[in-house]
């Protein structure tokens, strides 16, 4: 149930599950370690999800070329190989930072993500 609500949430606003589902493992005893690692292994059904959903309710008219539905697909792709690149990155930094200083910046993070929705117009 947890699954389903985050990963409609997550596609509706268009943030990735991560920000949802890191807060719920830790709330459930998770290690905030192995839950960034668990929500970047879920992260990745979402957005397929949400991408299939996006592209299949996509009418053909008024898009630009390069459109599969809604999306996008030079920026599907952009991103794509931009977290391919970077997800070690993001693995070795969580495992340099202790489990509180990692609770710490991810609620930052959330903070950020929660104004910048709340700001927009």
């Amino acid at each position: 149930a947890a699954g389903a609500g985050i990963g409609a949430v997550s596609a509706l606003v268009g943030i990735g599950g991560g920000s949802m589902t890191v807060p719920l493992l830790v709330w459930r005893g998770v290690r905030p370690v192995r839950a960034v690692g668990t929500s970047s292994a879920c992260g990745v059904a979402i957005a397929l999800a949400s991408a299939a959903g996006y592209a299949l309710q996509g009418a053909p008219q008024g898009l630009p070329a390069g459109s599969w539905g809604f999306v996008f697909l030079p920026a599907a792709v952009g991103i794509a190989l931009a977290s391919v690149l970077t997800a070690p990155w993001g693995t070795r930094l969580a495992h340099r930072i202790s489990g509180p200083a990692l609770r710490r910046l991810f609620a930052a993070f959330l903070a950020v993500v929660g104004t910048s929705v709340w700001l927009a117009p």
